[in-house]
């Protein structure tokens, strides 16, 4: 692990107090909770908040909104996980790693295929504005879960609250993106054999489903089952869209020509 000027301790510990700032202001949950999700005392998160601890060098990486974005993420996985005290050791050292070998700045998108079209800067304006409601949804369903009195009322407003923390974080991308002019992209870095492997195993997840089994739950667990369900559906979209409109031009036209030949040759 290496980085500019902060030894590879003072990293994970940078991590830490990045991710506790995001557990306590961003999803509202109390600094002892933030405490328990990370495997620290209460008095380390304390210290992190109120900057008697890494004052100088947190102040320089929280500027940094990739190393913000790595916080976000780990609080977002500790807290949608049963057991964050075994995840978060991990967790914190990947982040750490990722924050320490990123140069802070932002990363390019693919190079367009095309010259860059200018984009309605009302357009952008309105997405900035949506960041900003997720951000408050966020923190408005971290509360309502703490008022909760039983796990399955919070596990539905924990569950709202890591959704509206990813949309803000989609559409954050998104502006990023028609600000340098781009409003098309292809997917990078992955092939149509890895998504079509991944197809057949939400496929055999979902053939394991017990059936009428939405039927049998009523009220908050009726409710929870469904929303599962819902992303099972919104998954299968995804990766279908991603198949036939997502894919480089280097990927997906030589499949679909093989696909061709090989119906002519049946």
């Amino acid at each position: 692990m290496s980085g500019p000027g902060f030894a590879p301790a003072t990293y994970v510990q940078l991590t830490q107090a990045l991710v506790a700032h995001e557990l306590v202001h961003s999803f509202g949950i109390s600094e002892r909770e933030a405490a328990d999700l990370l495997g620290l005392v209460p008095s380390a998160v304390s210290q992190y908040l109120s900057g008697k601890r890494l004052r100088s060098k947190l102040a320089a990486i929280s500027t940094r909104d990739d190393a913000r974005r790595i916080a976000r993420g780990i609080a977002q996985e500790l807290l949608a996980t049963d057991h964050p005290r075994e995840f978060s050791p991990g967790l914190v050292l990947e982040g750490a790693r990722e924050i320490a070998g990123a140069s802070g700045r932002s990363p390019m998108p693919p190079p367009p295929t095309h010259a860059p079209e200018p984009v309605d800067r009302q357009v952008i304006a309105f997405l900035s504005r949506r960041v900003a409601l997720e951000h408050t949804a966020v923190a408005d369903c971290m509360r309502l879960a703490q008022k909760s009195r039983d796990e399955l009322t919070r596990a539905i407003f924990r569950q709202i609250a890591s959704d509206s923390l990813r949309h803000a974080e989609i559409v954050a991308s998104l502006v990023s993106y028609l600000d340098r002019g781009l409003i098309a992209t292809t997917a990078t870095g992955v092939t149509r054999s890895d998504i079509e492997r991944l197809i057949r195993k939400e496929k055999v997840a979902e053939s394991g489903t017990l059936p009428g089994l939405a039927r049998q739950l009523g009220g908050v667990m009726g409710l929870l089952w469904e929303s599962m369900e819902s992303d099972e559906r919104k998954h299968e979209i995804l990766l279908k869209h991603l198949l036939t409109a997502g894919l480089g031009p280097s990927e997906a036209p030589a499949r679909s020509s093989a696909r061709r030949s090989g119906r002519r040759g049946g």
